[in-house]
């Protein structure tokens, strides 16, 4: 059931406005540039633990919830869960010994397996291999800060765990700021290919055609060290990405800030990130099952606050919500 427009523009600016910060994508090469030897601090002030030695939060199987895990992987007794390269802080990066993968999305999956009495396997992947793995069932499920949309849904189940905020980081001073389509008129903004983010920025520049205004000019970056330096060469007038990520580098650095944020469902629905798994694999109910639990617990509120995320937390898990819409023909 959709949210109407109203309720959706109030929720969305509720959270941006808890928000210190702000951004969203997906991107390789980070960790290194990111992450100071001596540790790191998260979007709202939080110290973090950039060691191999995460000592994270656990919770206790919960049988009634372990028992909707399909046969095959009970019987196997590991999750196969694959997420992106590992170098998005702080949803999925590396920690600084450069092999161990931390972040809240690990934090969340390692959860997800303790209620389910599994034990969680790691395959870090390239976007787009997340989803060839998922469609030929060497993976489980995908934990990768993914957006439910309404083409997803034809082909993958999702249960959702964190609401989708994107940003848009600018260098410090900037002077402009991202509220809406006619803001990125005329602009040069860097994007991943394959994100919504950038049918977000897609739709906005063919809305702003229409009115009568520039075009944006898109440049598409698959690396973070690629697109950092265009920001900071002044290439790209701001990337779109996922708001945790953009809102550490910004922290990190000193030299950019997030200059706006939006729903990642686009205006009509407020976008949400979940577990995915292939449609009608069996494990969707349990996925939703292992969520609720932690949620209900404590435990899922604990690894928000530790990566400074809390103002992204949901209620409750859904099953296949209402998702980003498909393009207008």
């Amino acid at each position: 059931m959709s949210l109407p427009r109203r309720a959706l523009v109030t929720a969305a600016a509720a959270l941006a406005a808890t928000l210190t910060l702000a951004a969203c994508g997906s991107s390789s090469d980070a960790s290194a540039e990111l992450a100071p030897a001596k540790g790191s601090v998260a979007p709202d002030g939080t110290k973090v633990n950039l060691t191999p030695n995460q000592n994270r939060v656990t919770t206790p199987k919960v049988e009634a919830v372990a028992a909707l895990v399909p046969e095959e992987i009970r019987k196997r007794g590991t999750l196969t869960v694959t997420d992106s390269i590992g170098t998005t802080p702080p949803l999925d990066f590396y920690a600084n010994d450069d092999k161990t993968i931390i972040g809240v999305e690990p934090d969340i999956a390692s959860l997800i397996g303790n209620v389910l009495g599994l034990k969680v396997e790691f395959n870090p992947v390239s976007w787009e291999n997340i989803f060839v793995g998922l469609d030929s069932g060497k993976y489980d499920v995908g934990i990768s800060n993914i957006t439910v949309t309404e083409a997803r849904k034809e082909k993958y189940d999702f249960a959702t765990y964190r609401l989708d905020v994107l940003g848009f980081e600018a260098k410090k001073g900037a002077g402009f700021k991202v509220a809406g389509a006619k803001d990125v008129a005329g602009r040069t903004i860097g994007v991943a290919s394959g994100t919504n983010q950038e049918k977000l920025l897609i739709g906005w520049s063919e809305e702003n055609v229409k009115n009568g205004l520039k075009p944006t000019d898109i440049k598409y970056f698959q690396n973070s060290s690629d697109y950092y330096l265009a920001l900071s060469s002044g290439r790209i007038d701001a990337y779109v990405g996922p708001n945790p990520s953009l809102a550490f580098h910004a922290v990190q650095t000193g030299e950019s800030e997030v200059v706006g944020t939006y729903s990642g469902g686009g205006a009509d629905v407020l976008g949400k990130i979940a577990a995915t798994t292939k449609k009608d694999s069996g494990l969707v109910r349990a996925l939703n099952g292992a969520i609720d639990e932690i949620i209900r617990n404590g435990t899922y509120a604990q690894v928000l606050k530790r990566w400074g995320l809390e103002s992204e937390a949901v209620q409750a898990s859904e099953i296949n919500p209402p998702g980003l819409p498909k393009p207008k023909p």
